[in-house]
């Protein structure tokens, strides 16, 4: 075992000894390189480590060869059900990959599995010592002494603290799932597909409620999991709501009140409207895009733009190209200062100001610096960054989201986003010059979406280009290339991998 080696490298008693003594007569025997004892010493510390070694290999060994054989048996048997447990896991995920999705979003199994890992640090680290008191260490040279104890402390800290680090991270998991899934209903998918409307929320000083100010639905194949992404304006007037709803009684020729992100508010004002439904907000808001896009919402979350600069931070940040001087602070004397041009690496605060800024510019240009962002982090969120950053990206994700997904049904749409992780992202923003948002168009709105569902159920053709859009044009506004005439190039963009 490679910790005897220790035994050949330190010193023993005799180390002094002269190996050739120039009195001694010729051809007289040569005296033995080591006494008897200290022979012994050498015996006993190679012993040392070999209890410590099959301690480290196979827990109990050590105590069924020279201890309590009660407690090795014990060791050895909860070993052997670990090691079995383990490999019948592992061959069972690498048959059925939904199976590891399923455990991963299970708090009651996570809970468990944490609470194993704890007890196996505390046994293990139980086992190291006892192994170390077998190899009777006040019986050892100093020197020798001084090496067991310091083996045996490295591998109790090693193996324990391994193990205490899976059982945080288990916790951390757990909480992660607990505090991120909702209560809501499970629902089937409709025509093959899921619909989850995703909403930025932002309820900032002079807002009056809650306006979810960005709003996509994430309209994703069931099968396959490619996923179109279709981008609702703020400040669109005049649509109707889902058919036979409670907002379509209230307002059978369409939604004149205000913008479509002030539903919320209005609704949240007339609670009796909605029953028991603590979101009255959130339920109109999902009548309002139904009504518009024709999509049945199965799901909702709603992201906090104040909890996003959290999360960007958690990943270290991410890099845009910065078109023109971005403000940051709000509006007018607001502005405290600029993000300069120039391919940046931004912070969460400079992120979440380059996709919400409005000084100097239009609604339009914020949805296109949006997706923008959308891009990025898709692009440059790899599955080494959040591995390496996983306990800050749950704390901050936990305080970013908020939603309706039943825990039962993370694991779909784990498995879904695995399916479609080599697969680009199709995008369709319903924005001018294509829609008028004053007076939006709902069967043109709706011809588009079916058309954009109906190109990502298609396999790739090799004749279509990466971009999937029109030439970008030239002209910078409000920090996007184009213009609200003419048309925004990240808004028109097919693909959001090519959208900035």
């Amino acid at each position: 075992m490679g910790l005897v080696i220790l035994a050949d490298v330190l010193p023993s008693p005799s180390a002094n000894r002269r190996p050739n003594d120039p009195t001694r007569p010729t051809g007289s025997p040569r005296p033995p390189r080591y006494t008897a004892a200290e022979r012994a010493q050498r015996v006993r510390f190679r012993r040392a480590l070999s209890l410590m070694a099959m301690t480290l290999v196979v827990p109990g060994s050590a105590q069924l060869l020279a201890g309590n054989r009660r407690l090795g048996l014990a060791a050895f048997r909860t070993w052997l059900v670990l090691v079995a447990v383990t490999v019948a896991v592992l061959v069972s995920v690498a048959v059925d990959r939904d199976l590891g999705f399923t455990m991963l979003t299970e708090p009651g199994l996570l809970g468990v599995v944490r609470l194993v890992l704890m007890a196996l640090a505390v046994f293990w680290a139980v086992l190291f010592i006892d192994a170390w008191r077998l190899g009777k260490p006040l019986t050892l040279a100093m020197g020798h002494r001084r090496a067991v104890v310091a083996v045996n402390g490295v591998l109790c800290l090693t193996v324990a603290g391994t193990l205490l680090t899976g059982a945080h991270l288990m916790g951390v998991q757990k909480d992660f799932i607990t505090t991120m899934s909702g209560d809501g209903i499970v629902t089937a998918a409709t025509d093959g597909r899921y619909n989850v409307l995703l909403m930025g929320g932002d309820s900032g000083a002079g807002r009056v409620g809650l306006r979810p100010d960005s709003m996509t639905v994430a309209s994703i194949d069931a099968d396959t999991g490619r996923t179109v992404l279709v981008s609702l304006p703020r400040n669109m007037k005049g649509f109707p709501f889902r058919e036979g709803s409670v907002m379509d009684e209230e307002f059978p020729d369409g939604f004149e009140e205000d913008y479509l992100n002030g539903v919320s508010t209005w609704a949240e004002d007339r609670p009796e409207l909605f029953g028991k439904s603590d979101q009255p907000g959130i339920d109109a808001t999902v009548m309002a895009v139904e009504g518009i896009t024709g999509l049945d919402v199965n799901y909702w979350a709603m992201v906090n733009l104040e909890g996003f600069k959290e999360l960007v931070d958690a990943v270290g940040g991410v890099t845009l190209n910065v078109r023109q001087p971005i403000p940051v602070g709000g509006l007018g004397d607001d502005v405290v200062r600029y993000i300069p041009t120039g391919t940046r690496e931004l912070d969460g605060m400079d992120t979440l100001w380059y996709a919400r800024a409005r000084d100097g510019s239009d609604d339009y240009s914020r949805m296109a610096r949006q997706k923008c962002v959308m891009a990025a982090m898709v692009s440059q969120l790899s599955p080494q960054t959040v591995v390496r950053n996983f306990s800050a990206i749950a704390d901050a994700s936990a305080e970013l989201v908020q939603t309706d997904l039943p825990v039962s049904e993370l694991d779909t749409f784990m498995s879904l986003a695995m399916e479609a992780k080599d697969e680009k992202i199709a995008t369709l923003s319903l924005v001018p010059p294509m829609i008028d948002t004053a007076d939006p168009d709902i069967d043109l709105i709706h011809e588009k979406v079916d058309a954009a569902v109906q190109r990502s159920e298609e396999p790739p053709s090799p004749s279509v280009g990466s971009g999937g859009r029109k030439k970008a044009p030239t002209a910078v506004t409000g920090g996007s290339l184009g213009s609200m005439s003419d048309g925004y190039a990240a808004n028109q963009a097919q693909d959001l991998s090519a959208a900035c």
